[in-house]
C-alpha cells in the first residue's frame, strides 16, 4: 500500500524515512571524515563535491517528504502512550524537519560563499543567488556544525525511543515504520 492510513504507513512514507536517515547518518559521517583530509589525500576535493551532491539529494527528497507528510494522513499514536510521551514525540519531529532545513540551508551557505554554483553530480548546477552576510562561511560552517551535531543526538534520542518502545512497552510504534503493522 503506497499511501498512510490510520493504522500505519504506506510504503512512500516507510522509503522516505528510511531513505532520509541513511542520507542523513552518511552525510554527517562523511562530513566528519572529509574536514580530517590531508591537502594530498586524492579524496580532499572529491569528497566535498560528493557531499555538496549527496546533501542537494536529500534537499529534494526533503521537500518531497514535507510534502507527502501533508498529503497523508499520520497513523493513530499507540494507544498505551502517554500524554508526555505524544507530545515529545510531536516535538522530536518537528525539530527534525526544522534541524534538516537548517543544516540544508547553512550547506548552501557555505557552498555559495562568494555566489559560487553548488554542482549536483556534474548534471546540474543550483546557483549562488546571495551572499546575506560578511563572512559567510565561517558563520554557515558554524551553524552547520552545531545544527549536525545537535540532529546526531535528536537521532540517537529517536533510535532509543523506538527501541524501547518495541522491546520495553512492546507496542506497535517501531513495526508502524517497518512496514510490519499492516
Amino acid at each position: 500500500m503506497l499511501l498512510n492510513n490510520r493504522q500505519g504507513y504506506g510504503s512512500v512514507a516507510i522509503i522516505l524515512h528510511w531513505l532520509m536517515a541513511v542520507l542523513i547518518i552518511g552525510l554527517f559521517a562523511m562530513g566528519l571524515w572529509m574536514v580530517e583530509l590531508g591537502y594530498y589525500d586524492s579524496w580532499y576535493n572529491r569528497a566535498p563535491e560528493l557531499h555538496k551532491s549527496l546533501g542537494i539529494l536529500t534537499l529534494f527528497i526533503f521537500l518531497f517528504r514535507v510534502a507527502w507528510r501533508f498529503a497523508n494522513p499520520l497513523p493513530d499514536p499507540e494507544p498505551s502512550l502517554k500524554v508526555w510521551e505524544r507530545k515529545a514525540s510531536r516535538f522530536v519531529h518537528i525539530s527534525f524537519y526544522l534541524l534538516i532545513f537548517i543544516v540544508i540551508l547553512s550547506g548552501y551557505l557555505i557552498s555559495t560563499a562568494g555566489k559560487n554554483p553548488v554542482p549536483f553530480f556534474g548534471w546540474f548546477e543550483l546557483p549562488g543567488l546571495f551572499t546575506p552576510f560578511e563572512h559567510q562561511e565561517d558563520i554557515a560552517g558554524e551553524v552547520h556544525l552545531a545544527a549536525s551535531w545537535l540532529m546526531m543526538a535528536l537521532v540517537a534520542l529517536h533510535t532509543l525511543a523506538s527501541l524501547k518502545h518495541h522491546f520495553f512497552d512492546r507496542d506497535k510504534t517501531l513495526l508502524k515504520m517497518l512496514g510490519r503493522n499492516r
